[in-house]
């Protein structure tokens, strides 16, 4: 049996590592600069823990320089450089990356607290992109050799020496010192690369935080005052920030200090409404910098909104489209993840949905939740402290603070925070605890008054079994809907739920502890109502006749017709059948264009004692039954937030009624 060795097409590798590891071109400058990032830190290191390089001279810079007419663009460093050698190894075998190699001969504690970036040793092609050729002139720290790389990302590559007193070797300052620089000439596609404003642009996106100092170079025209240009001057300036406020010890930082950051983060003018500040160290190391803005992002509710999160890997900028760096629900959350050794696939574009991202998620999500809890836990206490001091006295700045800081949380993120209660079922309790309702209880009754399922079942009366809602489209139509009459009448607290999510998340939770969600707008949530069971049959045989006519009245305009348990002022009222989606709901999945599930239609629920309803007992004129039915079931929609199919009809038959 005869054995072959697979062969490599060189060229055709380039090809994909060049055109298909990378759907963005604008990532080619930050591998550049991260390769700078990390020959820096090499050398950083080495000059510490190495005796063969104290005595270097170490300088840590990256520079940045292009010519718009020759169409090329240099990043130089000095950093640890390259001899013959390393070119041939790093630069002249793909994938073999010269930083993890450096990487493996750390020790355990040295490598923990190594700044590297590089691991697959493919950004550097990412560079032939927008190049159509790349040169690397380089000088190893210790040595007095200069090398120059050549090649055109096809299937081979040069490398000469240069004299170290060259024009070439003096011009990047290596007849005297030691370092690398990238020299791209640009494609004529690519071109635009090699102006002030696009560097500056993504150095600020993706290398803003890297701990060295990046300087760009460029020509500045000048001008008299009349507006005449005079000639050019030389300018440096640094480009790049070189500092991680997150990576900062929390001790050293201020509450300006975070809300600067913010409002560079954000681009938002308010200071945040909270921040969270996170290290974790241990099996997996990252940082956290979440914030909360004041007002909620304006494209929160809109399908394609953008996260608010970015990620980082070592402070380098990878992503900030990725929604799954959080959960949806807590898409308001601004912010940085920043991890030390989250792996990446070859391109740091692709992350790998790997068990420490998801471990990153998992406690950045518990950390959030628990951070609001806080902020509910002080504003009730405030609140509390605030009651006791009685009528008149006016909080402290403090605590008006955290009854102000929360009132705002609730009013603005206590929606999207609900719908946590449906999709992320590992934190349902947690987020129970933190969402607030309006409530016809005083305490959640009014601006700013809102009220917990904790604070809920402290107020349950003695023989009440069930936590009572309502749901629907308008906080005033709840308050006033005829279907509240008799849990108040009893004292039974019920809570308001106006969210157009209310009727999805709500039963989807269907428990608070041990107390089950019992919708008041359903058939049959009416049983605890203590109603005498044989009075209640006695009336039901009474009006029989009253429930038959009312239903052949409005034939299949509804499910069905009963006499109602739970009216005593208002003449009738609609529910929905136990197990038939809420009217709220089929509205919301109509506007959602989900319409064929079909129209949900109500049960008409009557009150016999209602002097409307009683003019049917002794009737048989069909005209008035049809009008005094059809009167029932419109008001009974209205008042329930519906719209009414053919309000000309509901009006005619009014007037008929007021007329007679």
């Amino acid at each position: 049996m005869a054995k072959y060795q697979f062969q490599t097409e060189v060229s055709q590798l380039l090809k994909l590592i060049i055109h298909s590891l990378y759907s963005n071109k604008d990532i080619f400058l930050r591998e550049i600069v991260s390769n700078a990032s990390d020959a820096l830190d090499k050398l950083k290191y080495l000059t510490l823990s190495d005796d063969a390089y104290k005595s270097v001279v170490f300088d840590p810079r990256i520079d940045i320089s292009f010519d718009e007419e020759a169409k090329t663009l240099t990043v130089k460093d000095t950093g640890i450089g390259m001899d013959e050698a390393d070119l041939t190894s790093n630069l002249g075998t793909i994938a073999r990356s010269g930083t993890k190699a450096f990487l493996e001969k750390l020790e355990k504690e040295a490598k923990k607290d190594s700044a590297l970036i590089g691991q697959f040793g493919v950004g550097f092609y990412s560079a032939f992109m927008t190049s159509t050729k790349i040169e690397v002139i380089t000088r190893k720290a210790g040595t007095d050799k200069v090398f120059k790389w050549i090649s055109d990302g096809t299937e081979s590559f040069e490398i000469e020496e240069l004299k170290a007193d060259s024009d070439e070797s003096k011009k990047y300052g290596f007849d005297t010192s030691h370092g690398s620089a990238v020299v791209m000439y640009l494609s004529d596609e690519d071109k635009g690369y090699a102006t002030r404003w696009k560097i500056e642009d993504l150095v600020k996106r993706y290398s803003d935080h890297i701990a060295f100092p990046i300087f760009l170079h460029y020509e500045q025209k000048k001008y008299d005052d009349k507006g005449k240009e005079t000639g050019k001057e030389d300018k440096i300036d640094q480009i790049n920030s070189a500092s991680a406020l997150w990576k900062r010890a929390k001790s050293d930082l201020k509450k300006e200090d975070y809300n600067d950051f913010y409002k560079t983060l954000s681009h938002d003018t308010q200071d945040p409404l909270m921040y969270v500040h996170t290290n974790a160290e241990g099996t997996q190391e990252y940082t956290t910098l979440f914030y909360v803005p004041q007002t909620a992002p304006f494209d929160m509710y809109q399908a394609d909104y953008k996260s608010g999160v970015k990620l980082y890997v070592k402070r380098v900028f990878i992503t900030d489209d990725d929604r799954e760096l959080l959960p949806a629900y807590l898409r308001f959350v601004r912010g940085i993840i920043d991890s030390e050794d989250l792996p990446l696939n070859v391109s740091r574009e692709i992350l790998q949905q790997n068990r420490i991202l998801s471990t990153i998620k998992t406690s950045s999500v518990k950390k959030l939740l628990s951070e609001f809890k806080k902020m509910a836990d002080a504003a009730d206490k405030a609140k509390k402290t605030l009651a006791e001091a009685g009528e008149g006295v006016e909080p402290s700045a403090e605590n008006k603070e955290k009854i102000d800081n929360w009132n705002s949380f609730i009013s603005q993120y206590n929606r999207p925070l609900k719908e946590g209660l449906y999709s992320d079922f590992a934190n349902r309790e947690e987020i129970s605890e933190i969402i607030r309702f309006k409530s016809t209880a005083a305490e959640g009754t009014g601006e700013n008054a809102w009220t917990s399922f904790a604070d809920y079942v402290q107020r349950m009366k003695p023989d009440q079994k069930a936590i009572y809602f309502i749901t629907g489209g308008d906080e005033k139509n709840l308050r006033s809907s005829p279907l509240l009459e008799a849990y108040k009448a009893k004292g039974f607290e019920v809570l308001i739920m106006a969210d157009d999510i209310d009727d999805i998340v709500i039963p989807s939770l269907n428990k608070y502890k041990e107390f089950d969600l019992k919708a008041v707008n359903r058939a049959g949530s009416d049983e605890e109502l203590g109603v005498d069971k044989k009075e209640a049959e006695k009336k039901e045989k009474e009006f029989k006749p009253v429930v038959e006519k009312i239903k052949a009245a409005l034939g299949d305009k509804v499910k069905d017709v009963h006499l109602s348990k739970r009216l005593s002022d208002s003449p009738s009222c609609i529910v929905v059948d136990e197990n038939d989606p809420s009217l709220q709901m089929e509205r919301m999945m109509k506007a959602m264009g989900q319409a064929g599930m079909g129209e949900v239609k109500p049960i008409l629920e009557v009150n016999g004692d209602h002097a409307l309803v009683s003019k049917l007992k002794d009737t048989e004129d069909t005209d008035f039954i049809a009008d005094v039915s059809f009167v029932l079931l419109d008001q009974a929609l209205l008042l329930s937030g519906a719209e009414l199919k053919d309000p000309a009809d509901f009006v005619k038959r009014m007037n008929k009624l007021l007329t007679k």
